[in-house]
């Protein structure tokens, strides 16, 4: 302990001695390890945090099982089945999706509201014991059960005041009446996210086929999951010995760990992010290693004479890597604040949607395991870029050195290790750059891409619709004509139409069949298609083309014969030869009798739009008039989400957002507008992710670039001003300055030419990580490949110059005086 206190003694007087060193490698490493902290700041917020629930390890996720993936969303029939053929589940629950906006009435204004409905099981599978009043029980979860709300603490804080005597109070939401009989805990975090909970009140005895609910349970104590997996295919094959037309052949059910069902997709960005800010620390410590080779050199005198004097070679390793990890640890403690920092800058530009985003962003980001992984991160670069100097110098021959009195003696080890790092920094910065040229090009294609529809001088917003008052068709396409008349006396509104779910954002799937003979191409003799109800002005308003036949008018009435509209992948998909135009359509008949409809006549097509996203193919869309829809579909529809709307302006479309409002509440006080938005905003969402990721990834490169410049111009300085003598003997016996200046650029330019080659081997295999996060853009893309090879080669001929014009411009008889 007392030689370990004297080692940072010593350390903290060598540091001091050499403040503009230290101030460089303390900045080089605080970035770093600062980058490193922040992004496994998030990755632990949101991957390896256990879930904000009592024995997270035992909560499961239910889902179906598909050859390509599993599938969350499910039918009631299906929940009953599963629920009483799992026994290894001590409890469990539905709650439908996405939960449809509430319209939460008796303020100046309604407000529109979070609200999921779930049954009874869900306050026990997810720990939501209440801080006042009770949940719900499994008598009152019953069709035409009590009208009954829970609410979170949040919503009682904000809209109530923390007022205790709200239980018991009647809250009128969507025009019907809700007794308030409890209030959660604030610990609680909801999932999916919400604050006010409604019992589900599901038919046990209902054929609805419809896929709108998720399902998810706690293991009995004792029980395995993949016991449960197995309980839950035995409960498929019993679905499909009763149900034979409602599940795939290939289809199947399963179980896995909810924490792994939430995290979903990005898992994967996450860890590439991770790696990616790797690299950028890999770079920082070669970069600190040169330093403290060049540094090492001039101390080659000192340590010779404590050898001299008895210090064994361990013992100058010691001392050394003392101050290496000294140095890491300053780099850590300032690397931790910037991480900190960090952190609160990838909140604000995370995507929406981002899994446990909302937990993340309340909790303590920065706990423990961010600690930990700084201490640990900080001690072992400090190994890392300490060791290979320190084992150098501890090799300083002392008779030549002392003998030499010259800091030049016994370099040329050095040179190697430092052309070595040199190309190292290189290497890895290439990888770096040709990942993030990959997703600048991905997120350049897809910006690129033609979504189907012209989303500017659009608005768009939302209407919850749920409740007895808009169960009807005709109750709700009387408030549709209503509001868009409004609508057309706002100066500047062109035309308006309602939609389910916008463009880029999903829809809900139902099969088909045709009328009078088999699909074509195929066994199946259901077809499946994205369907969408609409009013009359929706492919005027977002200028869809009809491109074959006509669209929807006011002549097609509850009254008229049922027809419906199609896109082209539709027609291609379905009708490979020839045109469905006047083919008739049965929609809906596989989801239960109360579905069921009279076939629909094909009267039209119109272009391809972007349901699911940018990088998604247009699916197969199915478009049906909202004067057409059968009552049961509306009330599905409106219990499940919220109802959007878009308004074609010629003006800029958040001008008129107030008026639009206005117009809205007079048409329905009760009805709250809410997420009122842009089109082009709606666009600019649907590429979040892929925003999130290449911004990252390129800051990283960038920062990696900059430090790999570094390193090639301080390599570089640092030869010339070693070989000061030599290039003026050159330059005494006639060398030009010219020549001066290419010895000095070839030398910096074959070590980046070789750390190119290098890197290249490297993305090569490494870019197929990022297959699955590109669009448009193949992993070994040749051109990305060739123009980052291009680009690292002029950043680092730029670095080789200056060191070189320099040199270039030594004096030779200053040179030749030098010792």
């Amino acid at each position: 302990m007392e030689k370990l206190i004297k080692d940072v003694r010593h350390a903290l007087r060598m540091l001091a001695r050499s403040p503009g060193f230290t101030a460089v490698a303390v900045a080089a490493l605080a970035l770093g390890i600062g980058a490193n902290t922040a992004i496994f700041s998030v990755v632990n917020g949101i991957l390896l945090q256990p879930l904000p629930y009592s024995e997270p390890d035992r909560m499961v996720r239910l889902a179906m099982k598909f050859p390509d993936g599993n599938g969350y969303s499910i039918s009631i029939p299906k929940y009953v089945t599963w629920k009483a053929n799992t026994p290894g589940l001590g409890s469990i629950c539905a709650y439908n999706n996405t939960g449809p906006g509430l319209n939460l009435t008796g303020g100046s204004t309604p407000e529109q509201v979070k609200g999921i409905h779930v049954s009874a099981g869900y306050f026990q599978v997810f720990d939501a014991a209440p801080a006042l009043g009770r949940v719900f029980s499994a008598e009152e979860d019953r069709p035409n059960g009590p009208m009954l709300a829970v609410l979170s603490h949040g919503l009682w804080q904000r809209r109530f005041g923390g007022d205790p005597s709200v239980i018991g109070r009647v809250l009128v939401m969507n025009g019907e009446a809700y007794s308030v009989i409890g209030v959660l805990r604030p610990s609680f975090r909801a999932y999916p996210p919400a604050e006010i909970f409604l019992p589900l009140q599901a038919d046990p005895n209902s054929t609805n086929q419809g896929h709108y609910l998720s399902v998810a349970g706690r293991l009995k104590p004792g029980v395995q999951i993949e016991a449960v997996q197995a309980q839950m295919a035995a409960a498929a094959e019993r679905f499909r010995a009763t149900f034979p037309k409602s599940i795939g052949k290939q289809e199947s059910a399963t179980a896995e760990p909810l924490g792994e069902a939430m995290v979903g997709d990005v898992k994967k960005p996450l860890l590439i992010l991770l790696g990616a800010v790797a690299l950028v620390l890999l770079i920082a410590c070669a970069n600190v290693a040169n330093l403290l080779l060049a540094r090492a050199t001039h101390r080659s005198r000192e340590v010779a004479i404590r050898v001299a004097l008895g210090a064994g070679r361990w013992r100058i390793i010691q001392q050394l890597l003392t101050e290496s990890i000294l140095l890491a640890l300053m780099g850590g403690g300032a690397g931790f604040v910037l991480g900190a920092w960090g952190v609160r800058g990838l909140i604000a530009l995370s995507p929406t949607g981002l899994p446990r985003a909302e937990e993340f962003a309340q909790s303590t980001v920065l706990d423990w395991r961010v600690l930990l992984f700084s201490l640990v991160v900080a001690m072992g670069t400090g190994i890392l870029f300490g060791l290979f100097p320190a084992l150098q110098i501890s090799r300083t021959d002392v008779h030549g050195t002392l003998k030499e009195a010259s800091s030049r003696a016994g370099t040329g080890r050095r040179h190697w290790a430092r052309n070595t790092l040199v190309v190292t920094e290189i290497a890895l910065a290439l990888i770096l750059l040709v990942g993030a040229a990959l997703l600048i090009r991905t997120f350049t294609g897809l910006r690129q891409v033609q979504a189907g529809f012209n989303p500017h001088q659009v608005l768009a917003f939302e209407t919850s619709l749920s409740g007895s008052k808009y169960k009807q068709t005709a109750q709700v396409e009387q408030l549709s004509r209503e509001v868009v008349r409004r609508l057309h006396t706002v100066p500047g509104v062109t035309s308006a139409a309602i939609v389910p779910f916008l463009p880029l954002e999903g829809g809900f799937g139902l099969g088909f069949t045709v009328v009078g003979r088999p699909l074509e191409g195929g066994a199946e003799s259901t077809g499946g298609a994205t369907w969408m109800y609409v009013s009359d002005e929706y492919f005027k308003a977002l200028e869809i083309p009809v491109v074959q036949g006509r669209a929807f008018t006011e002549r097609d009435t509850k009254l008229s014969t049922p027809v419906v509209v199609v896109n082209e992948a539709f027609s291609k998909r379905f009708w490979k030869k020839g045109s469905p135009m006047g083919e008739r359509i049965d929609i809906g008949r596989g989801m239960g009798p109360d579905f069921a409809e009279e076939p629909r006549e094909i009267v039209g097509i119109v272009g391809d739009v972007k349901e699911r996203g940018l990088g998604s193919d247009a699916p197969p869309v199915m478009y049906i008039p909202l004067s057409q829809l059968k009552d049961s579909f509306m009330a599905l529809n409106n219990s499940m989400a919220p109802l959007s709307w878009v308004v074609k302006t010629s003006v800029n479309p958040l001008t008129v957002s107030a008026a639009v409002r206005q117009q809205v509440l007079e048409a329905d006080s009760g009805v709250a507008v809410a997420h009122v938005r842009a089109m082009t905003d709606v666009v600019g969402e649907s590429t979040a992710r892929e925003d999130f990721n290449m911004t990252l990834l390129t800051l990283f490169a960038a920062i990696a670039l900059l430090l790999a410049a570094i390193g090639v111009y301080g390599m570089l300085s640092y030869s010339v001003q070693q070989r000061a003598q030599e290039i003026g003997i050159r330059m005494a016996l006639g060398a030009r300055g010219a020549d001066v200046l290419k010895m000095i650029v070839r030398q910096g330019m074959l070590l980046a030419g070789l750390g190119v080659v290098i890197g290249l081997v490297g993305a090569f295999g490494l870019s197929r990580l990022l297959a699955s996060l590109l669009y448009g853009v193949k992993p070994q893309d040749p051109l990305t490949f060739a123009v980052v090879a291009g680009v690292l080669l002029l950043v680092s001929l730029v670095a080789c110059w200056i060191p070189a014009w320099r040199a270039m411009k030594v004096d030779p008889v200053i040179a030749l005086r030098y010792e």
